[in-house]
């Protein structure tokens, strides 16, 4: 599936291994403490149970989202979701939340976040995500994670 949008000429579609530099390299840029190791990356890029779609502007990978549907738990999680900083506040991490909540087919999507991430957690917030719980130094340095849940419609 592909997308494109000709206000920002930016292009939605699904991620592969053959984009794993560059979604390293997000996710190095994003976030420099929590970057996936390549073969925790290299996962995300293969399993079948987890869906994938990069953004590009042009040849460049501009945000990733990965979302892990667990069929048993009628859930899934947002393993990862990154926009480039320079490329923020444009509507592009909502456009791919948006686009793997249509896509997972469970009842709730999940996700964390650092609880000093405070932009993230405004970002989930308005798009109907709720507080479920902490995880107590869960992030490198000994942050907590804030967990939040959003019940999604049925298809």
């Amino acid at each position: 599936m592909t997308t494109h949008n000709e206000a920002n000429d930016i292009t939605i579609e699904t991620a592969t291994l053959w984009d794993v530099a560059a979604i390293r390299e997000l996710e190095r840029v994003c976030f420099p403490q929590d970057a996936w190791p390549l073969l925790e990356m290299v996962g995300v890029l293969s399993l079948p149970s987890v869906l994938r779609w990069k953004a590009s502007d042009g040849e460049r990978l501009v945000a990733f989202v990965a979302a892990d549907v667990r069929r048993t738990q009628n859930v899934a999680w947002i393993a990862t979701i990154a926009v480039h900083p320079e490329y923020r506040r444009r509507g592009l991490g909502g456009r791919l939340l948006t686009l793997a909540e249509e896509a997972v087919g469970t009842r709730a999507m999940r996700l964390s976040a650092r609880a000093s991430n405070r932009e993230a957690l405004r970002l989930y917030q308005a798009r109907g995500y709720e507080q479920i719980d902490v995880w107590p130094k869960y992030y490198v340095g000994g942050e907590d994670a804030v967990v939040m849940e959003k019940v999604l419609p049925k298809s």
